[in-house]
Order: structure tokens, then C-alpha cells, then sequence
């Protein structure tokens, strides 16, 4: 069970497109990179985003810009300890601390987009 996060265009509901490629890797992801603002993340990681985003865990973003999520995102980011394991189903903080970087990327590069989920 996953996430399917995307950052959309808030009038015609498409996922952003980034100017570069990215590596954001998540349960499912593009080998070689995309552009697009999507990431799939774990279930597995749900404990830690309950614990710093509240009763809606990483839900709490979805229906809000990148602007308005940034600083929950930053928030998120500095309460969770870093060091990612090599396996990426690993349910460590510093795995679910990874994810809510590169949203936060997508999220900074993208202001205006409205996030989307599940």
C-alpha cells in the first residue's frame, strides 16, 4: 500500500512538469528520472508522518499549494532524524524524511500547484 502524491496544475488538474529531470524514488519510480511531479511513497512510513503532520499524517498537504505546504514540509523535514537506510521500505524516519525533501522540491519549484493524492 502507497501514496500517490502529485503536484497538479490547479485549473486543469495535470501534473507539473519540472524544467530538469529528477531521481526522486519512491515505491514505484522512472529509471533514468522524469519531470513530473509525482512521487509514490510508502505506507511504511506512515507512523512518522502521523507523528509530525497530525491525525491526516502526509494527507494534511493534499488540497494545498506548494506554497502553503512548504513550510508543513520544512516543519516535517527538521523533526525527523536523518540517515536513510539502503532499503527504501525500511520504516525509518530518516526514509520518510527523504520523501518529504523531494516533495518539498516539487513544492518550491511549484507554488502555485495544488497537491493531490492517494
Amino acid at each position: 500500500m502507497s501514496y500517490d502524491i502529485d503536484l497538479v496544475n490547479p485549473v486543469t488538474r495535470q501534473v507539473l512538469v519540472c524544467r530538469e529531470k529528477h531521481n526522486a524514488v519512491g515505491g514505484t519510480y522512472v529509471v533514468g528520472g522524469t519531470a513530473e511531479c509525482s512521487l509514490n511513497v510508502t505506507y511504511n512510513y506512515a507512523e512518522h508522518y502521523y507523528r509530525v503532520f497530525g491525525e491526516k499524517g502526509i494527507r494534511t498537504i493534499y488540497g494545498m499549494t506548494g506554497k502553503e505546504s512548504s513550510v508543513l514540509l520544512i516543519k516535517a523535514i527538521n523533526e525527523l532524524t536523518s540517515g536513510a537506510s539502503e532499503t527504501y521500505w525500511e520504516p525509518t524516519e530518516g526514509n520518510a524524511r527523504w520523501a518529504l525533501i523531494d516533495l518539498l522540491g516539487f513544492a518550491l519549484e511549484f507554488p502555485h500547484g495544488v497537491w493531490e493524492g492517494d
